[in-house]
């Protein structure tokens, strides 16, 4: 099948799901056209089945804010025409399901159906801002399917937009060849941290809901019972407030901030505690990335986090804001070896079989011919 791909190329979950649901579908035999103002991190352009489709933005002293969505609509329905492109799996609702959708229009001497899968943010913040909600919900009821990525985000898109059609769960994934405490190497770690110390760690876009300022204060309590660091990987707008934090709180010198990285299997499987203390994760991609490297988690108890960790079981979860309950986990998962290890076993069991990528990408293949058999 040839399919188009469109999608944020920048680090985040629903950019990290388009990049490697793409390379994943490559692999299985399909040609994959990504689409996007610049090349997706993760992507393997040099895969015989890949291929990349640059939008470009044209400014003209008319437009105050160049027209992205329609340029976006333009390069999909080329791409549709020139390479016969069957399936535009659009990924984060604005303004990526309008855009495939004006695209399905455009060619409507071609067979083409749009799918759109949701994230997050696209329906929790941005789709509910009065000046996107009628065009997101305009979107999601002309695409031919529409997915969700946990069943907390299916049925906030119900609710909030009045759906009346299906929002299908299909959860995030990981390729457990990646992501695996194999990952783990002494010269890496110790880069980061002493044999004597505990490596805590935390992956974002640092944005306000990951709630950094969390991080850092349960961070700084549990350095005050033992010898720890703090990896901090990513990149955003809370990154200089929270290195500020960790001066104030004494613990500035033992925070180490690598900036965004493409790939994070590495630096994560060092890592002896992962921390996601977020206002609300539709998801949670990068704890389940933790999960499968078995590295424990402790995160908030919010969105769709509890479909994927059991409190107690495959990783530990505290109220939002609860900086008490998620310093004395952290604690105790690090001063408990036993405890932490049960946590690590479970996690990456859980997350080998449950979202492998096998698994999930099975499941979007049936979809796009699922489709394709409705609309004969």
């Amino acid at each position: 099948m040839r399919i188009a791909i469109a999608g944020h190329p920048t680090y985040g979950g629903s950019g990290v799901v388009a990049a490697e649901l793409g390379m994943a579908l490559a692999d299985r035999g399909h040609e994959v056209h990504f689409v996007s103002y610049r090349a997706p991190f993760r992507v393997d352009l040099l895969h015989p089945r890949v291929h990349f489709h640059e939008v470009e933005v044209t400014s003209y002293p008319l437009f105050k804010y160049p027209p992205y969505a329609l340029a976006l609509a333009t390069k999909l329905s080329t791409v549709v025409r020139e390479h016969g492109v069957e399936r535009i799996h659009a990924h984060y609702a604005i303004p990526h399901a309008i855009a495939a959708h004006l695209a399905v229009e455009m060619c409507s001497d071609h067979e083409v159906f749009s799918v759109t899968t949701l994230h997050g943010t696209d329906i929790t913040l941005v789709g509910s801002d009065p000046s996107f909600y009628e065009i997101s919900k305009f979107g999601m009821e002309r695409s031919a399917a529409v997915t969700a990525v946990s069943e907390f985000l299916a049925e906030a898109s119900i609710q909030r937009f009045s759906l009346e059609r299906e929002v299908e769960v299909i959860p995030n994934f990981i390729d457990p060849a990646q992501y695996h405490p194999g990952k783990r190497t002494l010269e890496l770690r110790r880069r980061f941290a002493s044999d004597e110390e505990s490596l805590l760690c935390h992956i974002s876009n640092f944005r306000p809901v990951k709630r950094i300022p969390d991080v850092v204060e349960t961070f700084a309590r549990v350095a005050a019972e033992r010898p720890a660091r703090l990896l901090m990987i990513g990149s955003g707008p809370e990154v200089g407030p929270a290195q500020e934090r960790a001066s104030e709180l004494g613990v500035g010198d033992r925070v180490l901030w690598l900036g965004a990285v493409d790939q994070v299997a590495e630096p994560l499987a060092c890592a002896d505690l992962f921390l996601l203390p977020s206002d609300g994760e539709s998801f949670g991609l990068v704890a389940l990335e933790a999960m499968a490297s078995g590295v424990p988690v402790l995160a908030s108890r919010s969105g769709g986090v509890p479909e994927l960790i059991d409190d107690g079981e495959t990783g530990s979860l505290c109220p939002v804001g609860d900086v008490d309950c998620m310093a004395e986990s952290a604690l105790r998962i690090l001063g408990d070896r036993e405890h932490a290890e049960r946590l690590s076993r479970a996690g990456r069991a859980a997350a080998v079989e449950r979202f492998s990528l096998e698994r999930i990408v099975e499941r979007y293949e049936r979809l796009y011919e699922r489709i394709g058999v409705a609309a004969d």
